[in-house]
């Protein structure tokens, strides 16, 4: 099962001198995650490293920020697919203290910033969502309404007014085959599903 986070979690390290700061946030894509990188990097202009890892499906993706290759951005997104989480960017500030920590020590110190924020982080399951429609009589308006506010992690997406009430909404894949045996049932019968 992937996860994603409620809200950002931080660290800190001292290595050698040198300060790590860490973070892992949730971000809706790769634009999201380029906007908070840049918002880093003006936050913090004497830092010698920003560098960033972004799991996001197609969109992810990892940055060394001028480290060696390979010793920042892909432990950091490794770290990431290790605790299996999606939506999530991690980034780590870096400010040089003087002593070079060579390729090893600079692995450990980011993968420790990352994980030492995904420890206090609260991890939030991904649940897929399935995108259903129908139509009801004008009678059965809130009846749907009622159903569909009692499935959590249910959404309303669109009601229109015509010939009947057409609804679009989302909910959890697993209790999609029940929430429409249950309209039906207490529908009886006039629920038009036209793709269910």
């Amino acid at each position: 099962m992937s996860f994603t986070l409620s809200q950002p979690a931080h660290s800190e390290l001292l290595v050698k001198k040198s300060r790590f700061i860490g973070c892992v946030q949730p971000v809706a894509d790769r634009a999201a995650a380029l906007a908070v990188v840049a918002s880093l990097r003006s936050e913090h202009p004497a830092a010698a490293h920003v560098c960033w890892a972004l799991m996001a499906g197609g969109q992810s993706a990892a940055n060394d920020d001028g480290e060696p290759g390979g010793t920042a951005g892909r432990p950091m997104l490794e770290v990431l697919r290790h605790q299996q989480l999606e939506g999530v960017l991690a980034t780590v500030v870096r400010y040089f203290g003087g002593i070079k920590l060579g390729a090893g020590g600079l692995v450990r110190a980011y993968t420790d910033a990352v994980a030492q924020a995904c420890l206090g982080a609260t991890l939030v399951p991904l649940v897929r969502q399935r995108l259903l429609q129908c139509a009801v009589p004008y009678a059965l308006e809130g009846l749907v309404r009622r159903e569909i506010a009692a499935v959590a992690g249910a959404s309303l997406v669109d009601v229109r007014h015509g010939d009947a009430v057409d609804f679009t909404f989302t909910l959890p894949e697993p209790d999609a085959g029940g929430f429409i045996a249950r309209l039906d049932d207490a529908a009886q019968g006039r629920v038009v599903w036209p793709q269910a």
